[in-house]
């Protein structure tokens, strides 16, 4: 017999008494697995480890691929980069995955409208605002830089579709603001329906995130499985769960070529530690989770099976349930679960771990460079320059215009992305950071880099230069968007 060894890390706060509630049921179940405790959680961040793990923790979960975790601490506006961001990201785990379901026994709205709900929610894990690059351009303005990527988009989507076509899902919608952020939602659009061709027999569709968060609101039954950017994906997947009962229902898997990690998404309580009351439920689904992934189908089943019939029977921890008759701490609600464990069943069950996508270190690939095709042409067009100045619009073209080079033109001035120059209106507030774009004129062959330099160093002599970005056209298409009014 061959028990697989995966990473456990037991978390901040409540984490400790969840985990070893979900790992006495796994025990209970004859789970065909080995623990390796491992150093992470906020504790360590704050004994100087940057990344919230030690580096002999981090070769662990490198050498084992798989991480059951649990909740981790985030201290707001003190500087330390979110623990569980940081682990999604270094290890490129490119599809969080959320399965939002009715539970009997929890009750909801919709439950008591005997409406159910079975949500598949994929989120891009990666990239969006999420890579944290943020600048204070000037003492009133602050930047974050929002990546969106053809490669990164493409390993999401397709992700999607598998997990639909093996889920026998019917329908995959992408949710999306690509009515307002044209090239980078739109990308993410662009790729979803270049992915969906490969599933004829799924249907794919598309829907502004805005009207999606009332339809899952109003109307949840109708969505089957839904793929959104990062950001979007992480606000809608909490109003998912916040359908079926809340985080303490809400299962995640962050899955990646090489690394998976299996968690509880909800916070890690501290008001509330060591006080045994925590609900399990979400770990503990998350573990079943992680079971499915690794071929353990039959334990899988086993413990959900028992977690419902636990749920039916009306028992509850402190966080939902009305009868107090039956709330229980959280030792003796896995008690509970373990109780209604189908023990001969689980018996007969496959003793041996199938293989997984989980790579061997041999065949991994260090920093794997993901490129797509390159474009058939490239040229640069001219450059925006974002400056800081307290003049008016007309003002700071003035001192643009004496520096610019013959075959450049200032094309439009804008502010907080709004024309205010040639165009535009006196009634436009404005705020002390401009974005100035100068293109090359008609005629004029793609622009250098030497060029744009130049240009930056004569417009240095005349106001602050904050940030630069080339204005690039790919394949001939311009590919930067137009300010609102331009």
């Amino acid at each position: 017999m061959h028990h697989k060894t995966i990473a456990v890390a037991k978390g901040d706060g409540i984490g400790p008494e969840i985990m070893d509630a979900v790992l006495s049921i796994l025990n209970a179940a004859g789970v065909p697995l080995e623990y390796h405790v491992i150093e992470m959680g906020k504790s360590w961040y704050e004994k100087g480890f940057s990344s919230g793990m030690t580096e002999e923790a981090k070769a662990t979960i490198e050498e084992l691929g798989i991480l059951l975790k649990g909740p981790m601490e985030t201290p707001k506006g003190k500087g330390m980069k979110s623990i569980n961001v940081t682990a999604r990201k270094m290890w490129s785990t490119y599809a969080n995955h959320r399965v939002f379901k009715t539970l009997n026994g929890v009750d909801t709205v919709f439950s008591r409208a005997g409406i159910p709900i079975d949500i598949t929610l994929i989120r891009e894990n990666i990239e969006d605002t999420y890579g944290g690059i943020e600048h204070m351009l000037t003492n009133d303005v602050a930047l974050c830089r929002r990546f969106i990527t053809r490669p990164g988009s493409l390993q999401a989507h397709r992700y999607t579709f598998e997990m639909a076509r093996k889920k026998g899902a019917k329908k995959v919608t992408c949710g999306h603001k690509a009515n307002i952020m044209k090239l980078t939602d739109g990308l993410f659009l662009e790729c979803f329906y270049e992915v969906a061709k490969d599933y004829p027999e799924i249907q794919a569709n598309d829907i502004i995130v805005d009207d999606l968060a009332m339809k899952l609101v109003v109307r949840p039954n109708d969505f089957e499985v839904i793929v959104l950017t990062n950001l979007q994906g992480d606000i809608l997947s909490d109003l998912c769960a916040g359908l079926v009962g809340g985080l303490g229902f809400a299962p995640s898997a962050n899955i990646g070529d090489n690394i998976s990690i299996f968690e509880a998404v909800h916070g890690s309580a501290p008001d509330i530690a060591g006080k045994n009351i925590a609900n399990p439920t979400a770990l503990l689904i998350s573990s079943c989770m992680m079971l499915r992934f690794l071929s353990l189908e039959a334990y899988a089943n086993g413990i959900e099976n028992a977690l419902h019939a636990t749920l039916m029977q009306g028992y509850h921890t402190s966080d939902f349930g009305s009868d107090p008759a039956k709330k229980l701490n959280t030792t003796e609600f896995a008690a509970a679960v373990v109780k209604n464990l189908d023990l001969t069943a689980l018996k007969n069950a496959p003793r041996e771990v199938a293989a997984t996508t989980v790579r061997s270190t041999a065949e991994i690939i260090p920093n794997h460079m993901m490129v797509s095709a390159p474009p058939a042409t490239a040229e640069v067009n001219g450059v925006d320059f974002f400056v800081e100045c307290t003049e008016s619009p007309s003002a700071l073209a003035a001192r643009f215009d004496s520096v610019i080079p013959s075959e450049m033109e200032l094309i439009m001035i804008s502010n907080r992305g709004t024309q205010v120059y040639p165009h535009g209106s006196v009634l436009t507030e404005c705020i002390n950071q401009y974005r100035v774009r100068v293109e090359r004129k008609a005629g004029v062959p793609s622009v250098s880099s030497d060029q744009i330099f130049a240009l930056g160093a004569a417009v240095a002599t005349q106001v602050k230069i904050c940030s630069m970005e080339w204005l690039m056209s790919y394949n001939g298409q311009r590919s930067y968007s137009l300010a609102q009014g331009q």
